[in-house]
């Protein structure tokens, strides 16, 4: 997963890629790793405290209508989960400050 996401934000302009806040998932348990090759810092959220992270739960909201939870996306063709990712991408979302 951290190779993963490693190689596909450092294709993003660096105005974009400041820094990540995640929440306490395994997913980035290589967090170092992540940073070493990103130059990104890292933040996490607080345990139980969704509202720090509006925008990743409207996101997985979003993707739960492609993917039901503990869908695998090994089966998965990359073309296809780019196109999610696109349209995803494209979508307005409102956002709210605080």
């Amino acid at each position: 997963m951290v190779d993963a996401l490693i190689r596909k934000f450092n294709s993003f302009p660096k105005s974009l890629k400041n820094t990540l806040t995640w929440n306490r998932g395994m997913e980035l348990a290589d967090h170092k790793h992540f940073t070493k090759y990103t130059d990104v810092d890292i933040y996490f959220c607080d345990p139980s405290s969704p509202w720090q992270r509006d925008t990743n739960e409207n996101t997985n909201r979003l993707l739960r209508q492609y993917f039901p939870k503990k869908t695998s996306l090994r089966g998965f063709d990359q073309n296809y989960l780019d196109k999610i990712a696109n349209k995803l991408n494209k979508l307005p979302r409102s956002v709210q400050c605080r």
